[in-house]
């Protein structure tokens, strides 16, 4: 998708995790950064540790006024928006008996509403300038069927299908859409598990860690402009699945 340096890319759930480890590897690839995510603290020393210039914005993702303010933001701080990242996500697994249904509403507002919400929002900005490239954060749960992780994973499925119509629609434009499905990493996204006495997903293997996702992140936004990796799986070497 292009070179990266002097890019402007603007990451969801940049706080921690594989959105603060691919604000890392795009800042040392030369890209000015637009990091969002709830907690003002956790951004503003992640962009203090960073190589290159960059600009914090604390918002909730999921209302539906947060992805025109982000590319305002955006567009005061750098003039513009060439790389949206769509990384937050929060993950709730139980069985039928146990689920707590309280929880299915900001599972759909923040890993499938509002990427999609997101995408749109930036798309049109970016086919109007005449590029982009937009990143969307989808699991290797996409294409698993397994009890108690049907909701996260068909919201995954969910956010695949609506990047795949989303980059055929942009096809010719200069607007490229890819995403990356990550195997087991090890991350936040599995505190609420371990809060409620579970074990996490990565205490069962030798997890990938957040630097690995951040790397084939930057392997899609490099892609010479003739090319567009549609989408790439990155599993655990000890997955089984």
């Amino acid at each position: 998708m292009g070179a990266i340096a002097g890019r402007v890319a603007v990451i969801t759930g940049a706080s921690s995790g594989i959105g603060a480890a691919i604000a890392r590897e795009l800042s040392e690839a030369g890209a000015y950064l637009v990091l969002t995510a709830r907690r003002q603290d956790r951004l503003e020393a992640l962009a203090a540790d960073l190589p290159g210039k960059s600009a914090v914005l604390s918002a909730d993702i999921t209302m539906p006024e947060t992805p025109e303010t982000l590319l305002a933001f955006a567009t005061a701080q750098f003039g513009r928006a060439d790389i949206l990242v769509n990384n937050a996500g929060i993950l709730r697994v139980g069985p039928l008996d146990t689920f707590d249904l309280a929880h299915l509403s900001p599972m759909i507002a923040t890993n499938y509403e509002a990427p999609v919400r997101t995408s749109y929002v930036f798309a049109r900005a970016m086919k109007a300038a005449g590029g982009g490239s937009i990143v969307n954060i989808s699991s290797i749960g996409a294409h698993l069927t397994a009890a108690g992780v049907g909701i996260y994973g068909g919201l995954k499925k969910a956010l695949e299908m609506a990047s795949d119509a989303l980059r055929i629609e942009l096809a010719g434009s200069g607007v490229r859409v890819g995403l990356v499905a990550p195997g087991t990493t090890a991350t936040e996204i599995f505190a609420d598990m371990k809060a409620h006495g579970e074990q996490g997903w990565d205490e069962y293997i030798t997890p990938l860690q957040p630097e690995d996702i951040a790397r084939a992140v930057r392997y899609l936004l490099e892609q010479p402009a003739r090319a567009n990796v549609a989408r790439m799986h990155v599993y655990a070497a000890a997955d089984s699945h």
